[in-house]
This record gives C-alpha cells, sequence and structure tokens, in this order.
C-alpha cells in the first residue's frame, strides 16, 4: 500500500483550506496536544473518545468517532499514524481503521502557513488510495465533514 503514496495524483486528491486567526504556532500545538484534539477534531454532531495517543513522528493515534444516528450510538473506529512532524510546518500521516490491512487508509499532509497579519492557512491534503475511492468519500460527505472539523478547531482556537 505504501508504494500507492509514493506519488500524488491529483484524481486521488482531496484538498480542504482554512483560514485561522491565530498564529500557526498555535494552530499546530492544537494539532499536539491529545486532549485539545480529542475536544475539536472530528465533524460537528460527533464526539471522540481517544483509546490510545501518542502524538509523535512514528506515534499513532486511536480514537472512536461516536454519534446518534437513527436514535441509536453509532462508533467509528479511527487510527492515525504519524509518519512525519516538522513544528510548525507539517504533519504527515496515515488515517483509516485500525484494521493493518485497510484498504481504504488514506495519506494526509497538513501544512500550516502564516500570513504577514499573524493568521494562519491551513492546508489539508488528502491523498485517497484510488480515485474511485476519492469519489465514494465525496460522497458521503468527507469534504463536508472535513469542513466542520476544520470550522471546530477555529471555535477551539477562538475560545
Amino acid at each position: 500500500m505504501a508504494s500507492l503514496f509514493e506519488t500524488w495524483s491529483l484524481d486521488r486528491e482531496i484538498v480542504l483550506v482554512k483560514v485561522l486567526n491565530h498564529p500557526r504556532d498555535k494552530v499546530f500545538a492544537a494539532w499536539m496536544d491529545p486532549k485539545a484534539l480529542g475536544e475539536w477534531y472530528g465533524p460537528a454532531g460527533l464526539s471522540i473518545e481517544s483509546h490510545e495517543a501518542d502524538i509523535r513522528e512514528g506515534g499513532l493515534w486511536r480514537f472512536d468517532m461516536v454519534g446518534v444516528f437513527e436514535g441509536r450510538e453509532q462508533r467509528f473506529p479511527n487510527l492515525m499514524r504519524f509518519l512525519e512532524i516538522v513544528p510548525n510546518e507539517r504533519i504527515v500521516m496515515d488515517y483509516g481503521t485500525p484494521d493493518p490491512d485497510d484498504p481504504d487508509r488514506f495519506r494526509a499532509t497538513v501544512t500550516f502557513d502564516e500570513q504577514a497579519d499573524g493568521k494562519t492557512v491551513l492546508t489539508m491534503r488528502q491523498l485517497h488510495p484510488s480515485a474511485k475511492r476519492r469519489q465514494v468519500v465525496i460522497g458521503f460527505g468527507a469534504v463536508e465533514y472535513g469542513l466542520q472539523t476544520l470550522d471546530g478547531l477555529a471555535a477551539w482556537l477562538d475560545r
């Protein structure tokens, strides 16, 4: 699967961008703090239950997104493996389920660019294993959910 991510392909990519009214060191710190991640991460209406959080290069974050759908609680297991962390600049991770053979795992790169006015442009690039899988995740709302997640980060930073 690693070879899938050696070449970036636009037909497999989703890009989300958010301008945040905070300096990049503060925005980056919100990604590095497991307690903070659990408070802001995820789409609106879902909560995060962390099971393991070792947020460093080579570490991982294993968590469930939990929400009520059609009157009953549902859990969505997630796993992020942190491949590269360059403080205040970039985080590269593999993202999927805890299944080690998850065929839908994707590569995510988050960059933090500070503007002259002190605001930060956060860019999240996702590279999915195939163009077909990209279409599937767009179809179930991944772009909207991703933007809700970045809105949650903005709200968390603003308090």
